[in-house]
């Protein structure tokens, strides 16, 4: 039984020590050491040794389960080792290889124009005020002037959150006037961009949310002619000495005198076209005289101080500025488009 148990010990370590993967290192494991296996099939032959003989062959037998262990757990301990440096191989990077391309973005065009306008207006000594995107109804309508019943305060133009039609998605950045002369020292100069949302739907030049840019201006001996002169120099610094416009009488709430003001097609160069809808022109913004409603509504003595406002629709100036004949490409994201600037 001694030779048997030392000719299992040779092939159950030589077969140990060369077993080529995990999987077949647990087949060994299982062949000699487990409940059916080889050092269990010897044993069981004990029973036919004398009692003297017995302890000698139980200690043979344990020494040989404990070399086939221990050859085990370092054949194991080799086979992970060889398994990790296969990985860190195969997982390498190569250092000398070339870098992959950077794909280095830009600004949007849209935003490219609100930071001319802000250039311009700052060079005027004009301030950048921010403010809500989600408005009360006081200071989208109420304080503007725009009474219960205006067609711009229906449930079918504007995004409301309250059934009292109290909170709501703001129309337009006119409501900065009222923030700033409520918070802000006479005089006030600012400009107010911001996105604002309306039922609009979808053409080319129309979308549910744009961007306005609201100016205001209030001081003491503020007319008319500042406001036109103002506006035309902010458009001929944007699209050039000698950019054709138009002030057209219109009528606001908020504004008394108002006018809009219009460029002259950029697509027809005033001949009509599917761009301006034949009329040669293109609406960029509304202003006036603030209301001296207005002014008195937010403590402002209309009779000592006056003042001018503006909003213009920012989609609209970075058409004419980048010759855009679709408001939709904006807003599209297709990088076809985008990558031309």
């Amino acid at each position: 039984m001694k030779e048997l148990m030392q000719k299992l010990r040779d092939a159950s370590l030589q077969a140990v020590s060369q077993a080529p993967s995990m999987e077949m290192l647990e087949e060994m494991r299982v062949k000699y050491l487990g409940k059916k296996g080889e050092l269990t099939a010897v044993l069981r032959q004990m029973g036919k040794l004398s009692a003297e003989e017995r302890p000698a062959m139980g200690q043979l037998a344990n020494q040989l389960r404990g070399d086939i262990e221990a050859a085990i757990e370092l054949r194991r301990a080799e086979l992970s080792a060889a398994l990790m440096e296969a990985k860190l191989e195969a997982e390498a990077v190569d250092v000398t290889m070339p870098a992959k391309e950077l794909r280095q973005g830009h600004k949007h065009p849209m935003y490219n124009v609100l930071d001319q306008i802000k250039d311009i207006f700052i060079g005027m000594g004009f301030e950048i005020q921010d403010g809500p995107e989600v408005e009360r109804a006081e200071y989208n309508f109420d304080k503007l002037n725009i009474d219960e019943g205006h067609p711009s305060r229906d449930w079918t133009d504007t995004f409301y959150f309250t059934e009292d039609s109290q909170i709501l998605l703001r129309t337009q950045t006119s409501g900065m006037q009222i923030h700033a002369m409520e918070t802000r020292e006479l005089p006030i100069r600012i400009v107010a961009p911001g996105r604002v949302y309306r039922k609009d739907e979808v053409d080319a030049t129309h979308s549910p949310m744009f961007h306005q840019i609201e100016g205001l201006v209030v001081d003491k001996g503020v007319t008319m002619a500042d406001l036109k002169a103002t506006l035309n120099l902010v458009v001929e610094q944007l699209y050039g000495k000698g950019t054709v416009t138009r002030f057209r009488p219109h009528h606001f709430p908020f504004t008394e005198p108002s006018c809009e003001l219009d460029i002259q097609c950029h697509k027809c160069g005033g001949k009509g076209c599917p761009t301006c809808k034949g009329q040669g022109w293109i609406e960029v913004l509304g202003a006036g005289m603030v209301h001296p409603k207005v002014l008195s509504g937010c403590g402002i003595d209309p009779d000592v101080y006056s003042g001018w406002a503006f909003g213009m629709g920012l989609e609209r100036l970075a058409m004419g500025e980048y010759k855009i004949t679709d408001l939709r490409l904006i807003f599209e994201n297709d990088e076809r488009f985008l990558q031309q600037f």
